[in-house]
């Protein structure tokens, strides 16, 4: 009476610990079995397991603070030899496909490990059953993915329940585009996992030059030797099917590494707030966070930046693009704006941003132009990958800026011996070829013009000049951004100091600096004309552009 008082208030841990006490040094005799037969009957009504998988589990629970349980382990405990282990591998594979274990598999050796989930389980005093993963965001499946691929990684799962865990994850978020469009591919198991994995390593690791050893991991050896063959010679589904393609090198297809296709990051990945997609790009520039500013140009430079203008405009834009598409024409438009500093080149693209509604790309170079090689041109091909996509995402194109364009774009080595020299060149030849292909718009400004190579001059649609301002263009620039002063104190300063819209600027924020600091000076002209000396001490040159307007 008392013991069966005793097993109806016991609970699984208890249960197991009794088996572990009873079970050190026995062997697994018969004699162990016959006292340890009420623990293990609980144990086995309570989780739906046999006999011998109770006791099993029972072991391995004991040492669930190890990740490496061995054969050999449990062996040593029972003061039995491995091969009588290796004999119940039978119930250990079922509470393997159970999931209250895990198996890790390598040419070396067999390990096991209990998950966090199973021990918490038992602490509750409640089975373990797998919980089907549902109404996951897309955020969330992606998550679950990793750690299915992780768990593969570790090879905690075999190719078979890692493919079966991918289904059961997609089959349970129906409601997610990402499931509804995999299922709309028709793909068999092997290639659906494949483009699955391709979509973690992207979504996950924000990995877009995927390489072999990346992949071989998920497959058997036999398996993998046959796709890998398939993918180099551009004869897989999922190439077939425009899903995946090779990666880009130097302008040509290298094919080492893949990639998602534009086509299946938009139909897979759109729900998804990637960093190569959709995210807010590093150099971003609102077009409603730029503040209005009045600039003043000479006549012709006047003419084209109101035509670009109206191009620029969204109706305008959308008319001219289609048509151009029709024509079979390159449908990007790329812009050139040149001259010496401070004529308002940058001030330009965001004015003409603001008033278009376009935000601005801005690339930052130093960034770009990385000391690691192999590093650059990587950056360089994110950055045009990462356009296009927010040219898809985005309702208006923006654009993408290349200020001070020389650093990236200059005359490229001939016969480059050096290893910063190559790199350059590639640097170049990639963004010549991406500039062939845009389909939005690049708008690139640059002061020193004798140092552009005539390869990139052949490719800006646009070519703007910046002439240095007229005197009668810096009067109006001193009274626009000096309003308070009078209108003969501005014609002095235009026709005696040669300065350019941006010295213009420096000028008048110096003079505001030195109004804080010491109050209006009793004679404003006399030091406004200090200020303008102090600019204008440093002279800027620059050399013709070998191009018409």
């Amino acid at each position: 009476m008392e013991a069966k008082k005793e097993m109806k208030d016991m609970n699984l841990l208890e249960a197991m610990e009794h088996i572990v006490a009873l079970a050190k040094g026995s062997g697994l005799s018969d004699e162990f079995y016959n006292k340890a037969d009420e623990y293990i009957c609980f144990i086995a009504d309570k989780l739906q397991l046999s006999k011998r998988q109770s006791v099993m589990l029972a072991l391995f629970v004991d040492k669930s603070d190890s990740r490496n349980i061995l054969a050999s382990d449990i062996a040593e405990f029972l003061q039995c030899t491995t091969i009588q282990i290796i004999k119940c591998m039978n119930d250990v594979d079922q509470l393997v496909r159970r999931e209250y274990i895990l198996k890790r598999e390598d040419e070396c050796q067999i390990a096991f490990r209990v998950p966090t989930d199973v021990i918490e389980a038992l602490t509750n005093n409640e089975a373990f059953v797998v919980k089907a993963k549902t109404n996951l965001s897309t955020t969330e499946l992606m998550m679950e993915l990793e750690t299915v691929f992780e768990m593969r990684k570790d090879k905690e799962l075999s190719y078979e329940q890692t493919a079966n865990k991918i289904q059961c994850l997609l089959e349970h978020n129906t409601h997610l585009a990402f499931s509804r469009k995999l299922r709309e591919y028709d793909l068999n198991e092997e290639d659906q996992t494949l483009l699955v994995l391709f979509c973690h390593l992207f979504a996950n690791n924000d990995d877009d030059e995927i390489r072999f050893h990346d992949i071989e991991f998920l497959f058997r050896k036999n398996q993998w030797n046959r796709i890998k063959c398939m993918l180099n010679v551009k004869c897989h589904t999922l190439q077939y099917l425009q899903l995946i393609e090779y990666g880009n090198d130097n302008g040509l297809a290298d094919r080492e590494t893949f990639r998602l296709t534009r086509q299946a990051k938009r139909e897979l990945l759109s729900e998804l707030n990637l960093s190569s997609m959709s995210q807010a790009c590093k150099g971003m520039i609102k077009a409603k966070d730029i503040v209005a500013k009045q600039l003043f140009y000479e006549k012709d430079t006047q003419q084209q930046i109101a035509e670009l203008e109206d191009l620029l405009d969204e109706k305008r834009y959308h008319q001219i693009h289609n048509r151009m598409k029709e024509a079979g024409f390159r449908c990007g438009f790329t812009c050139l704006f040149y001259g010496a500093p401070g004529v308002g080149k940058t001030e330009t693209v965001l004015q003409l941003a603001r008033k278009t509604g376009r935000n601005i790309i801005q690339v930052n170079v130093e960034q770009i132009k990385s000391m690691w090689v192999g590093e650059s041109e990587k950056n360089i091909k994110a950055l045009f990958d990462n356009y296009r996509n927010q040219v898809e995402s985005q309702s208006l194109a923006p654009i993408l800026l290349f200020n001070e364009a020389d650093a990236v774009i200059g005359m490229r080595h001939k016969g480059a011996e050096r290893a910063t020299d190559k790199m350059e060149n590639a640097l170049q030849n990639i963004i010549l070829q991406e500039m062939e292909r845009i389909d939005g718009i690049l708008i690139a400004t640059t002061n020193l013009v004798q140092n552009f190579d005539k390869a990139f001059e052949r490719r800006f649609l646009y070519k703007v000049k910046f002439n240095a301002p007229s005197i009668q263009t810096r009067r109006h620039i001193w009274q626009s951004i000096m309003p308070e002063i009078s209108e003969e104190t501005a014609s002095w300063l235009a026709s005696h100091y040669n300065l350019s819209g941006g010295q213009i600027e420096n000028v008048a924020r110096r003079y505001a600096i030195n109004t804080i600091l010491y109050g209006p000076p009793t004679e404003e002209l006399p030091t406004l004309c200090k200020c303008s000396e102090n600019e204008s001490k440093e002279t800027y040159g620059i050399s013709q552009i070998g191009f018409s307007k």
